[in-house]
């Protein structure tokens, strides 16, 4: 081979690896390209969750006359949000806000007056009304002493309990006795309107006085007599979140939720008054 073609050829191959040289890198950045489009495309707003709370496991302190309704509102909230689960602890509100106070590890609060979510303001975030509700007088099966009104509860001969006075319910009941000038002596006061229902339904007294709502769940164990009125208070369930929630998203979104149609209508169904 003359030193020409060998010189020539040799020019060629060198050429060939810039040209291989060049490509690498320009491969290497497509394909770089492609990642990170893929990835923009997955972070994007349509393709993303972060908008939504993540599942969580909730704790939800609330007063004792929900019981029976957050049961279905739980259940109907887990279904909406699958991975998510409720947990409720109820108390009289008073106990609920000396839980808060203590630390208790829990998401939400739901009381049955705004003057015990109003004491917490160091422990909760706003409040907002979910519901509303009324006072009415338990009787036994029958309302056998033929309680008529308010007036009769003054019978030194009716045995009547009440909530004791720190009580939501309790203090509503002196509410609506004192603006009618009826002195009653109890023959017990109670921590929560449910052990106020428990001892009529028991037999133990012969009235009390309870949420409508609270009436309506024990149907067919007690009667029922309404209070006009003019003469009743209006109990007023306010609903936040603690400051304290490790899940403070998921929190929010259910608290909110309770302010839904779907969640009021499982209020309503239950007695309970739009806010």
């Amino acid at each position: 081979m003359s030193v020409m073609a060998l010189s020539t050829k040799r020019r060629r191959a060198a050429a060939a690896v810039v040209s291989a040289a060049l490509l690498i890198p320009l491969a290497a950045a497509c394909s770089s390209s492609s990642k990170d489009s893929g990835s923009d495309k997955s972070a994007s707003p349509s393709g993303s969750s972060s908008s939504e709370p993540k599942a969580a496991q909730l704790t939800v302190l609330a007063a004792s006359s929900l019981t029976d309704v957050f049961k279905a509102a739980g259940a109907a909230y887990e279904k909406e949000h699958p991975g998510t689960h409720v947990k409720f602890s109820f108390a009289g509100s008073q106990e609920l806000a000396a839980q808060v106070k203590q630390g208790a590890p829990a998401d939400a609060l739901v009381t049955a007056d705004t003057k015990t979510m109003d004491g917490l303001k160091a422990d909760v975030n706003d409040s907002s009304i979910i519901a509303k509700n009324r006072l009415v007088i338990a009787t036994g099966k029958g309302n056998p002493k033929k309680v008529e009104g308010l007036k009769n509860l003054s019978e030194p001969n009716l045995k009547v309990v009440l909530a004791a006075p720190e009580v939501p319910v309790g203090r509503y009941s002196k509410q609506v006795l004192d603006a009618q000038k009826i002195t009653v002596k109890p023959v017990s006061q109670e921590p929560n309107v449910r052990a106020v229902l428990s001892k009529v339904e028991l037999g133990e007294a012969d009235a009390g006085i309870v949420y409508k709502t609270d009436a309506a769940s024990a149907k067919g164990k007690v009667d029922t007599v309404d209070i006009p009125d003019a003469q009743n208070a209006v109990a007023q369930y306010p609903a936040a979140t603690l400051k304290t929630s490790k899940n403070a998203d998921a929190a929010a979104a259910f608290v909110k939720w309770l302010s839904t149609p779907e969640a009021q209508k499982i209020l309503q169904n239950a007695g309970f008054q739009q806010p």
